[in-house]
């Protein structure tokens, strides 16, 4: 084993990238284990903990040691010789917030009690020197963050002269993803447009203003794919307008966040090459120009989200006649909650291609369910709401037992409580009527003021647990919208 080479034993261990502990047990085996674990222990700024921002301070060159100790910073390093690895070169990953967010927690181990105004100048000036370091050695910097960092309970811009450091042509040629707000400098904004051309991601928080220099940024990308905005400030809307309409049409995803009712959805009919569509506004009222985008068509649109909430629906149904047929994925309003009928049919006459679909029916429209299922026969995954205005879970697991074909994941989202509680021999049954034995996964999606959803019957877990056993639930999982890691689009 210890006679792999370096690049197959880095494919390997790539699929131990979020297992750290096993990837330190590595670095003890020889050398060249070593050299790819620490590649990929380092590759990401995120996952650096205090102590490995102590080990790039003993990497600093001579010069940079110089300012901190002529500044009074004291940071106590795991060596205090030069370490066997440029670790900062294996960096590819950098957050401009993080780094400073991590200095901070270790600075505030280092010193004894100084005034808060110290603290805030120490904290600059070993970023800075950290940041040079990361920006000298670098060679190809993947993804950035530019973001606030709390302080002191507030919000801190940061210092982001970086951008005019001599490596930084070199470090940020290739950068592919950018996470920014909208209120850098336009200093900044312009020299990373001369630099970086080929951003393929970009995530933009549009907070306090809109820089100049953004739209000279955006203008300048070859090859932007993927572009997120949030909008959390309550800007005008032509000036809102004027950045959105800068977005090219090379983008294939968009994800767009209102936080009030001050976004043209106008621009959005130049992007034709659209394949995935996420709009998360509070009411249907916000959709502006929607009227006019139900008539456009985007050949390659593939995904359609609508968080919060939808258009009106007799827009979104024009909507989905012009653009349904293409349509893999589908989900309307995933916390808002609202569904309609009439919306829900033009699902099943519309989206033959359907492989997941996450909807809302009322409790009188089983029907409506099972006209879906011999509309939709691709369809692989469904989340169904249950609760008092929905649908119960037994209507809901029978009808997909009986009538889908090619289900194999059934998700569960117990919006409120449901009006009587499955009975045990009434799921033995339900299973039982899955004639064709087709393997499938259940996630219940529940909270705790929920007492009748499927998890809270112990009997009923018995049977879930025999049938994983026999392989017909292959994954079973309980979950609900206030766990960390819970994805409405599981």
């Amino acid at each position: 084993m210890s006679q792999l080479t370096a690049d197959c034993l880095n494919e390997i261990f790539e699929y131990l990238a979020n297992e750290k502990f096993t990837l330190h047990s590595c670095v003890l085996v020889n050398r060249l284990w070593c050299e790819v674990s620490v590649r990929i222990l380092w590759r990401d700024v995120w996952n650096y903990s205090t102590l490995n921002f102590s080990t790039l301070v003993a990497c600093l060159p001579i010069e940079s040691k110089g300012i901190l100790c002529e500044n009074g910073i004291k940071i106590t390093t795991p060596t205090s010789k030069l370490p066997i690895f440029n670790y900062a070169s294996f960096c590819k990953v950098l957050s401009i917030g993080e780094v400073y967010n991590k200095l901070e927690l270790l600075l505030a181990n280092q010193e004894f009690v100084i005034s808060r105004n110290l603290r805030m100048i120490n904290l600059n000036i070993t970023a800075q020197v950290i940041i040079n370091l990361f920006i000298d050695q670098i060679t190809t910097l993947k993804k950035l963050e530019i973001s606030r960092y709390s302080q002191f309970l507030t919000w801190q811009k940061l210092d982001t002269s970086f951008i005019f450091f001599s490596k930084a042509k070199d470090c940020l040629k290739n950068l592919s993803e950018l996470r920014c707000t909208s209120d850098l400098s336009p200093e900044f904004l312009f020299r990373l447009s001369q630099i970086s051309n080929n951003i393929s991601q970009l995530h933009i928080n549009v907070e306090n203003y809109i820089s100049n220099g953004l739209t000279d940024l955006i203008s300048a990308q070859k090859n932007l794919k993927y572009s997120n905005i949030a909008i959390y400030n309550n800007m005008k809307v032509d000036i809102i307008s004027s950045l959105l309409n800068e977005l090219p049409n090379t983008l294939t995803k968009l994800n767009l966040y209102g936080r009030d009712n001050n976004v043209s959805l106008l621009f959005i009919s130049k992007l034709i090459n659209l394949q995935e569509l996420q709009l998360v506004l509070r009411y249907s009222e916000w959709f502006k120009n929607f009227e006019i985008l139900q008539n456009i068509i985007f050949p390659q649109l593939q995904i359609l989200k609508f968080v919060n909430a939808c258009p009106k629906y007799e827009l979104l149904i024009k909507f989905l006649e012009n653009n349904g047929k293409n349509l893999k994925e589908i989900y309307f309003c995933e916390y808002s909650g609202y569904s309609d009928n009439s919306l829900n049919l033009a699902i099943a006459n519309f989206c033959p291609k359907l492989r997941k679909l996450s909807i809302g029916f009322k409790n009188d429209e089983l029907e409506t369910l099972e006209i879906i299922f011999n509309s939709c026969q691709h369809l692989e995954s469904i989340k169904i709401w249950c609760g008092r205005l929905y649908l119960n879970d037994k209507e809901a697991l029978e009808s997909v037992m009986k009538y889908s074909r090619n289900i194999h994941e059934i998700l569960l989202d117990y919006r409120d409580e449901v009006h009587s509680r499955i009975l045990p021999e009434e799921l033995e049954n339900i299973f039982a009527s899955n004639m064709s034995q087709r393997s499938f996964s259940l996630v219940v999606i529940s909270n705790i003021n929920i007492t009748k959803s499927l998890d809270k019957d112990d009997e009923n877990m018995k049977i879930i647990e025999e049938h994983i056993k026999l392989g017909i639930i292959k994954r079973f999982k309980i979950t609900s919208y206030d766990d960390v890691d819970f994805d409405p689009y599981l």
